[in-house]
């Protein structure tokens, strides 16, 4: 880049840096003064001197620049000549001595050469005659490379600047060497750029470039803007789409390479052996380095050291690099040979670690070799495990390069494309890699078929033709329903997603079919998940307690693609709650890039869906948009109805009927063409409590019997469970008894209430509503006596409206205003606003005339009563569990149902509504005055 440009996009990020610079300049133009600007190569140094320069000029000062120049750091006063060749023709107006001296420094003259202390006085003096008429900023970069004589001048100048209009404004690099007298000079240190700058910069000027090779270039640029701004140029365009794997060290630009390669070219050989076996390995294990070459010891490793391209820490045993660049340089001006020569070393060393071993042998070899490959194919599946799609797909992709027979590279190549379109986001390369796959093989395999699937969902492909595709891949292939098949597994699992989102039972035959030709027997999470989540209203009560234990084993999880098809299994018997530990593991990794896309996707939904239910309705939001960038930004056009889904229900929900309807309208329209009925039932389930918040019962009717009719719990339809009892009340409220009961009677039937409590509390409301009023309200309160309701509170909230509503009409007031309040609370907190109107209405209805959250009607244990007491007093849950004897996370438990209970949505308000439960029962109501 030209030194004049001053391009915005280098500046990104730069703007507390830049005010300091301008206020710089303010002073140096009224009083003059000097300033360093200083920060590792390609920090942004010479930008941050083109914008101020810009600035300065704009504001009427003269611009002066120079910059040294390696080549001619020998030359005496060469910088000098740069930056005052400007002023040449004021040199005669300045006293005959110093005229002299400075024409005979600077080459314009003959004659003796002249003492610095004279030069350096002319120079002053030129400078403090010219700012007379113009104000005069002085910029000089790459003062290191500036020669001595020049470097001792401007030094002595710089610090003689106070009192006049010259400014001296000098570019550094830190930890360098410079002739260049700085003490007591102001310096501004420039540092790497914040992630967010970074992202910001690198997406302007390549908004291309896949997310995982963004995530890769942001990790290893560190913040340099130059590198940001290089790295992605050294790849090809293949490469930063993500169409082809990146090299496990990446290629420098030859301008990055003449900030760095140079300096590493000049070390000894045996120095530059250990470094790029530094680079190679990753680690930093000084034991590894020497292992692997064990005619070198740390003494080699001393000039590195000395120009500070490495640390050694002798404490730690480690080896670091100063910057990831000085890596990539110390492996590009290695040769080809000393390439091998170093994966071979720690292929001998690494003995012990097959996946690190197996890799270096990979890059070792220059051949076909099978032994290799399979090891490469070992590696991708321990990496796969760990979370790493992208570093898999990698594995499997050289794995595939090395394979001699074409068949078995076919299939390497498609289930490296599988896990490229399945897991890791990066469908072009995925596209890619099938594409390789089937020019290489052309008879395909289940993992190209599931590939393709993958592919084919998130263009503009619909759900039948995928369908179809795959259950013929299965039908026709030669894996004999072996169970311990991991391709088959996989692509059944698939398949349990493909049956589901076109929500027909006949697609669920040929699934069950495979199923139950698995030999010897089919694998538990199939098994469980295959009940749970295609019929749990029929299938669910069998498998209950081995979900059970799947959701606990969750807790010593690693594996991203198990936590999620456990999450799965869990959706509609409730257990998503249990999951959340092992969820935020996944989010926390997918946020940092560790773990893949789309299980990053699959634990954000369950995640969204437990929120909702459980009243975390912010988190709930966030995490939706979460979602849907996430789909935005790694082409999963397929998934982001979920993520609508959890929107429209928040919108329902607080009374945002028009946003409700914008984002259902949405869904459907994706939904209806590609034939995902799933989708469509998501959309009329949310559609059926936003008219029920609104209360166009008759429209809530319709909606809910789209998604299952009256009476019957749709077979393979599993969102009828969820869509029960906004039937039940909808069909009420429009007078259609008969329907009403025929739907409760079907879920008592089903006995769903024994697959989790919140179905229970919904069967056992649905059974109130339609019971005769001598007996709804010991129902109600049968409904309200069930256990661990709490954890469900907009739901336990809407049966207690329910209740107060049918207390109040059959003249129960006091009983009513209890119900009515404890609801009334629960909507307040979670902000669902046509349910608040509803709520006051019926407090209203009572006789109260300013209906509040009466927390006098809660009723606390024993043991709520004193955790909350210690609570109130300002102890930490970990403290109150100590002096319990309970886990503090039964603690938290504990509060969450307390909360509620006393209308209240933090500690803070404990002190209070405790005082104000110890009141009179009855005081203090605010009654509706008498007629």
């Amino acid at each position: 880049m030209d030194r004049s440009e001053a391009p915005t996009w280098s500046l990104i990020g730069r703007a507390e840096e830049l005010a300091v610079a301008c206020t710089f300049l303010r002073q140096a133009m009224v009083n003059g003064g000097s300033m360093l600007v200083s920060g590792e190569p390609g920090v942004g140094k010479t930008a941050l001197l083109d914008a101020v320069a810009g600035s300065a000029t704009e504001t009427g000062m003269r611009v002066l620049r120079a910059a040294g120049v390696e080549f001619e750091a020998d030359i005496s006063y060469s910088g000098l000549n740069q930056l005052l060749f400007p002023l040449y023709d004021a040199f005669a107006e300045l006293p005959g001595v110093h005229r002299e001296a400075l024409q005979v420094a600077l080459g314009f003259g003959s004659g003796q050469p002249p003492a610095r202390f004279l030069v350096s006085n002319a120079v002053l003096l030129l400078l403090r005659s010219m700012a007379t008429a113009q104000p005069l900023l002085l910029i000089v970069d790459d003062l290191p490379w500036l020669d001595r004589s020049s470097s001792a001048v401007l030094g002595f100048v710089a610090r003689r600047l106070v009192g006049t209009s010259v400014g001296f404004l000098g570019a550094t690099r830190s930890h360098t060497a410079s002739f260049f007298e700085q003490g007591g000079i102001p310096e501004l240190e420039l540092q790497p750029l914040r992630p967010d700058a970074a992202s910001e910069l690198i997406n302007q000027r390549f908004p291309e470039v896949a997310p995982a090779v963004r995530r890769r270039l942001l990790s290893e640029a560190r913040g340099n803007p130059l590198a940001l701004l290089e790295l992605p140029s050294a790849l090809s365009g293949r490469q930063r789409l993500a169409a082809a794997p990146l090299p496990a060290v990446l290629p420098l630009t030859r301008r990055l390479q003449a900030l760095f390669a140079t300096r590493v070219s000049q070390l000894p050989e045996a120095c530059r052996r250990l470094l790029l076996l530094g680079a190679l390995n990753g680690t930093g294990e000084l034991g590894v380095l020497l292992d692997a070459a064990s005619d070198h010891d740390l003494d080699d490793l001393e000039p590195a050291e000395r120009d500070q391209l490495v640390r050694v820490h002798s404490s730690t045993n480690h080896l670091a690099f100063r910057h990831p660049l000085i890596e990539s340089a110390v492996v590009e001006v290695a040769t080809s040979g000393e390439l091998r020569w170093a994966h071979r070393a720690l292929a001998r060393t690494l003995v012990g670690q097959p996946e690190r071993r197996a890799w270096h042998l990979g890059e070792a070899a220059v051949g076909p070799d099978e032994g290799v490959a399979a090891l490469l194919e070992q590696a991708a599946h321990q990496i796969l495990r760990r979370g790493d799609a992208v570093g898999a797909v990698a594995s499997l992709t050289r794995s595939a390069d090395l394979t001699p027979e074409p068949v078995e590279r076919g299939r390497r190549l498609a289930q490296a494309a599988y896990i490229g379109a399945d897991a890791s986001g990066e469908l072009t390369n995925a596209s890619q890699l099938l594409d390789d796959a089937r020019r290489v093989s052309p008879g395909g395999s289940l993992y190209a078929t599931a590939a393709a699937v993958h592919l084919l969902l998130n263009s503009d492909g619909d759900v039948r033709t995928a369908h179809r595709l795959l259950v013929g891949a299965i039908e026709a292939g030669g894996h004999r329903y072996d169970a311990d098949d991991d391709a088959l597994i996989d692509v059944l699992h698939t398949l349990l997603l493909l049956c589901f989102f076109t929500g027909e039972p006949t697609s669920w035959e040929p699934f069950f079919a495979a199923l139950n030709r698995l030999t010897p027997k089919a694998p538990e999470l199939l098994t469980v998940a295959a009940a749970t989540f295609s019929d749990p209203a029929r299938k669910g009560h069998a498998v209950t307690g081995r979900l059970d234990a799947l959701v606990a084993g969750t807790g010593a999880e690693v594996d991203p693609t198990e936590i999620v098809r456990v999450g799965i299994a869990a959706i509609y018997l409730d257990r998503l709650w249990a999951c959340r530990e092992a969820d935020w593991r996944v989010v926390r990794l997918g946020r940092k890039g560790a773990a893949p896309a789309r299980r990053h996707l699959g634990v954000l939904l369950h995640l969204c869906m437990d929120d909702y239910h459980s009243g975390r309705w912010g988190e709930a939001a966030d995490l939706a948009d979460e979602g849907i960038r996430l789909c935005d930004e790694h082409g999963f056009g397929f998934f982001g109805w979920y993520f609508q889904y959890i929107q429209a229900l928040l919108a329902a929900a607080r009374g945002d009927a028009e946003a409700c309807d914008a984002l259902t309208d949405r869904i459907l329209r994706f939904a209806v063409p590609r034939g995902a009925r799933a989708a469509e039932f998501y959309a009329y389930h949310v559609r059926g409590l936003n008219d029920l918040a609104r209360g166009d019962f008759e429209s809530a009717y319709q909606h809910a019997t789209l998604v299952s009719p009256a009476g019957t719990l749709a077979p393979y339809v599993p969102h009828a469970l969820w869509g029960c009892l906004d039937l039940v009340e909808a069909a009420v409220r429009t007078n259609r008894f008969r329907e009403a009961a025929a739907h409760t009677a079907c879920l008592q039937e089903a006995d769903i209430g024994s697959l989790s409590p919140r179905l229970a509390l919904l069967s056992a409301a649905a059974s109130a509503f339609t019971a005769p009023d001598d007996r709804a309200e010991e129902l109600f309160e049968a409904a309200l006596a069930l256990p661990d309701i709490e954890r469900w509170p907009f739901d336990l909230a809407r049966v207690r409206l329910a209740y107060g509503e049918r207390l109040r009409r059959t003249r129960a007031t006091a009983k009513s205003r209890a119900q009515l309040r404890a609801a009334l609370a629960t909507f307040e907190r979670l902000d669902a606003r046509p349910w608040i109107r509803r709520a006051s209405n019926e407090v209203r209805a009572t006789g109260l005339a300013k209906p509040r959250n009466d927390r006098r009607t809660a009723v606390l244990t024993h043991q709520e009563r004193e955790i909350a007491e210690l609570a109130a007093s300002g102890l930490t849950n970990k403290q109150i569990g100590e002096k319990l004897f309970l886990s503090h996370r039964t603690v938290g438990t504990h509060l969450y149902q307390i909360f509620p209970k006393l209308g209240i949505t933090s500690r803070a308000a404990l002190r209070d509504a405790l005082a104000e439960l110890s009141e009179d029962a009855d005081g203090g109501i605010d009654e509706a005055p008498g007629p």
